[in-house]
């Protein structure tokens, strides 16, 4: 099985982490999509986020069409800071024989040799990095593949600014998503 992994905060889930992965799983021959939304990420300690329970059940609605989709809890029952190294440690042992690649997107090749273990991590699963402008292409290290994706110009600080702003979100989020941040007061002033 040929499983990947797209980590991240997810706060909110917004058409910028489904649509490039959508775009790219055929070309990359991927069995299964597993997203995990982060405890509380490594580069993003500083910043007041959604609970974990929210960003995990907006992950849910905006991937329930797909059934090669997933949302994984792995990083929000281990807790603490969600290191990459440590979830593919715990997947291994889950999906035993499978191979993995770990999505990230473009802004985030500079950040690789910060993050924990970065070797470790490179023995464990090819990085595939989400870009625009070039089909999937191998690079000189073949643990990394850099794959075209289509622009999608939406980011969930922008989303959240929409919400405190009371501006519409639609444009950006799956309707349930849009529609459980409202149920939920979520982003609004003084509310994580």
């Amino acid at each position: 099985m040929h499983i990947a992994i797209c980590g991240g905060t997810f706060d909110p889930f917004h058409r910028g982490h489904l649509e490039p992965v959508l775009h790219t799983r055929g070309e990359m021959r991927w069995d299964r999509v597993l997203y995990v939304p982060a405890w509380k990420q490594p580069f993003k300690s500083d910043r007041e986020s959604a609970s974990g329970y929210h960003r995990f059940a907006m992950a849910v609605l905006a991937t329930r069409d797909y059934d090669d989709i997933y949302v994984d809890d792995i990083e929000l029952q281990r807790g603490g800071i969600s290191y990459s190294v440590d979830t593919l440690v715990e997947l291994h042992e889950r999906y035993r024989g499978a191979s993995f690649d770990w999505i990230i997107g473009e802004d985030n090749v500079a950040q690789l040799p910060r993050w924990r273990e970065p070797e470790r991590l490179f023995a464990m699963a090819r990085i595939v990095v989400l870009t625009r402008g070039e089909s999937a292409r191998q690079t000189a290290d073949s643990r990394i593949v850099f794959a075209d994706t289509p622009i999608v110009p939406v980011s969930s600080t922008e989303i959240r600014q929409c919400v405190r702003d009371g501006k519409p979100i639609d444009a950006f989020v799956d309707p349930l998503v849009a529609r459980y941040i409202q149920h939920n007061g979520l982003y609004k002033e003084g509310t994580a």
